[in-house]
């Protein structure tokens, strides 16, 4: 399994508009981070974890020949509203795309994309295929099995994923005993680190730490950064052994 990191960045992308920080200002490419989604290609199927607003730059960047499969996290616009981008497999590959998600996520979807769902579709819009989500049982893309993992963004449920040995966790803030228990025997956790600062719906980089000490995979890269967090060699250099900080365009094999 590969695992792709497009977007390391929180809901407002690094460099932020405006801002002159040291971060913002860096010409260190890691510290240049495009808005939070991942890629997974396993056993022939290659499944995208959210289409956020970067998702054209995203694909361009990666040049997938296809994707088989969007699966979602949650329904904010950092993580859906590139979804119009699809289209271009729709047109390459003369399929429609298949989307993964909650009836919550789903409701979302066709709310903000309701031209896609019209019973008088205009020509070109991208064509896709619902797929419910019960968080509570695995489903299939394929051969692969992904377990849905049950987390909270404060009060907001979200959805990380388990694929074989690697787990995906975005945008929480807590995760349930339960969860837990299904995430030990990991190669490699991505996992949400906001910043330094606590922060009401996210994880700091202080508890997302004290999380991987506590699950104890192979490596942890961690994900959905600000630029508070501050500058990408200074705290990656800062961290714990098997510990990293993740960036866009990263790839990591999974045992």
């Amino acid at each position: 399994m590969r695992l792709t990191l497009l977007g390391t960045g929180t809901s407002q992308g690094v460099p932020v508009i405006g801002c002159e920080c040291a971060v913002c200002a860096s010409t260190n490419p890691q510290d240049n981070r495009l808005r939070t989604s991942a890629m997974v290609e396993v056993d022939g199927a290659t499944i995208v974890i959210d289409t956020g607003p970067d998702f054209r730059q995203q694909m361009l960047r990666a040049r997938p020949h296809d994707v088989d499969a969007v699966i979602y996290t949650h329904e904010h616009k950092d993580h859906i509203a590139g979804l119009d981008d699809v289209r271009a497999f729709n047109f390459k590959h003369h399929k429609a795309m298949n989307l993964y998600a909650t009836p919550t996520v789903q409701a979302a979807i066709r709310q903000e994309f309701q031209y896609i769902f019209s019973d008088m579709k205009y020509p070109g819009v991208p064509e896709v295929m619902l797929h419910e989500i019960d968080p509570s049982v695995p489903f299939h893309i394929g051969d692969v099995e992904i377990i849905p993992l049950l987390v909270y963004h404060y009060k907001m449920p979200v959805l990380g994923f388990r694929i074989g040995n690697m787990a995906y966790i975005t945008d929480a803030s807590s995760i349930p005993d339960s969860v837990m228990a299904q995430l030990q025997g990991l190669d490699v956790l991505v996992l949400d680190a906001l910043r330094r600062q606590s922060h009401i719906s996210h994880f700091n980089l202080q508890q997302a730490v004290a999380i991987s000490e506590i699950l104890k995979p192979s490596r942890t890269y961690f994900t959905h950064i600000s630029h508070l967090m501050g500058l990408h060699s200074e705290v990656n250099a800062e961290l714990p052994p098997n510990m990293y900080l993740g960036y866009d365009m990263l790839s990591v094999d999974v045992e």
